[in-house]
Parts: C-alpha cells; sequence; structure tokens
C-alpha cells in the first residue's frame, strides 16, 4: 500500500498535536478549542439577544470575528497536515467545522446568516476524545448494530402504530365530529396520535362518553406501545453484546485521521493504512 501518512517533520508534529491526544499539548489544544467553540457559542447566542446586542455590538461582533479567524486558521491547519485532506474535509466533523466558520463570512452577503455559526455547538463532539470516553465507543458501537438489525421490526411496528391511528382517528371523527373540534378525519388522526404518545397539548378533546372512553383506551395503550421500541432495541442489545478488548486512547490514523478504538488493530478500519508500521 502507498504510505500516504504525513511527512516527517511539522507536518507529523502538527498531526499529533490536532489529530491525537496521547501528548500534554494535542490535550491541550482540543481543551482550548472547546473553551474557544463554548466562548464563540455564547457570543451567538447574546447576539441574538437585543439588549445586550445594542450595548455589546462592537464587542460581540469583534470577538466573533476573531473565533472565525482561529477556526478558520484550525481548519486549514487540519487539510494541510494530513496526507488525504479529502478524508477530512468530507467527514462528519470536516462538515460541522466548515459549516461553522463560514457563516461569519456570508453574513457580508446574507443577513443573519452569522447566527448559523451555532452549529458549532456540534464540534462539542469532540469532548469525548478529551476526556478519553473513547473506551465508551465499543458500547456505542454494539447500540448502533442493534438499531440496525431492529429497524425492520421497529418500521413494522411504525407501521402498525400509524394504521390504528387512522383507524381511531376516523372512529373518533365519526363519534365526535366537526362540532367537538373533530374538523376533519387527518385532524381527528393528529389528536389519535398526540393522545397514543401521551402528548397531550389539549388543543381539542372528545365531549360524548364513548369518545372519552376510546380516548381513556388511547391513553392506556399509549404507555404499552412507548416500551414496544425499547424493549426491541434491547433485546437486540443484549443478544449481540460482546466484550471488547483494550482499547486505544487519544491515537488516530495519520492518513485518514479517524480514531482508533482498539490497541491491537493491525489496519485502520476506515482508508486501511497499516498502522503497525506507522
Amino acid at each position: 500500500m502507498k504510505d500516504e501518512r504525513p511527512s516527517v517533520g511539522w507536518k507529523r508534529e502538527l498531526h499529533i498535536i490536532i489529530y491525537g491526544t496521547h501528548t500534554p499539548a494535542g490535550k491541550l489544544f482540543d481543551i482550548l478549542l472547546l473553551v474557544l467553540i463554548v466562548y464563540s457559542i455564547i457570543i451567538v447566542m447574546l447576539e441574538s439577544v437585543p439588549r445586550f446586542d445594542s450595548k455589546y455590538h462592537e464587542f460581540l461582533n469583534i470577538s466573533e470575528w476573531v473565533v472565525t479567524v482561529l477556526f478558520s486558521i484550525e481548519y486549514i491547519l487540519r487539510i494541510v497536515c494530513i496526507k488525504r485532506p479529502t478524508s477530512y474535509i468530507f467527514s462528519f466533523f470536516g462538515i460541522i467545522d466548515f459549516l461553522s466558520t463560514v457563516p461569519k463570512y456570508l453574513s457580508y452577503f446574507f443577513v443573519g446568516s452569522q447566527y448559523l455559526t451555532a452549529f458549532r455547538a456540534l464540534r462539542l463532539l469532540r469532548v469525548f476524545r478529551i476526556l478519553k470516553l473513547v473506551r465508551f465507543v465499543g458500547e456505542s458501537n454494539n447500540l448502533v448494530r442493534s438499531l440496525k438489525a431492529s429497524r425492520t421490526k421497529i418500521f413494522i411496528f411504525v407501521f402498525f402504530v400509524l394504521v390504528v391511528s387512522v383507524l381511531l382517528g376516523t372512529l373518533m371523527y365519526l363519534i365526535e365530529g366537526p362540532e367537538h373540534g373533530f374538523n376533519s378525519i387527518p385532524h381527528s388522526v393528529y389528536w389519535t396520535i398526540v393522545t397514543l404518545t401521551t402528548v397531550g397539548y389539549g388543543d381539542i378533546s372528545p365531549e360524548t362518553a364513548l369518545g372519552q372512553f376510546i380516548a381513556t383506551f388511547i391513553m392506556i395503550i399509549g404507555y404499552g406501545i412507548i416500551a414496544v421500541p425499547t424493549g426491541i432495541v434491547s433485546a437486540e442489545y443484549a443478544s449481540s453484546k460482546k466484550r471488547d478488548e483494550a482499547i486505544d486512547e487519544g491515537r488516530s490514523c495519520p492518513s485518514c485521521s479517524a480514531e482508533i478504538y482498539r490497541s491491537d488493530a493491525h489496519f485502520c478500519r476506515k482508508c486501511g493504512f497499516d498502522l503497525i508500521e506507522e
């Protein structure tokens, strides 16, 4: 396989700092990055409050520009220090980083676009790497696999609930009618779903004895329906759970920047890079 690692030298050192958390410099970088993200989010939130914005507009605007420039530099460095830039640019974090940086520049052309910098909140997901919560990634992977394995059962269940909602909604329309707020079948189906999920907005309610009896029945079965998807996923999770071996904390692939979860991994799970030779 062609060696796609960053060149030995400053790019390699920069890659370790930016993409890794197994060194003091890498941990410090990510912690400072999180602080900057939180500060940026606070600025965006305060800018949306007229009282704060009118009083501190200049300060908030300058602060936002400083943060934007710093994030722009970080985004460029992430691209520069990796051998395959597209693996970062089109990754989840790459897209989020881009979306959280561009809006401030677009604010010169589109009014209000700077508030899209709230996307930076998603960058807080990096806290999992900093706090070494990567050890729980194996559990999250088990959960994802359980959800995928259960998707057919969940789909059938949801389809069944929709059919029941249509039938009961139609029945309520016939019983209550427009004079009691059930103006149409779709409106009645909406009420059924709201009642079945135990949300209960209270905008419409049955007034006849038979309608109230059916509503009571819907409320009771609603509690059981809520528990079914949880039971399906839990059963699948329990049956597919396996013990994971020790995981590698804070290491990432030098080629594509993907997290390396297992300490005994020979190749990168994403790009196939030889980690042993690294």
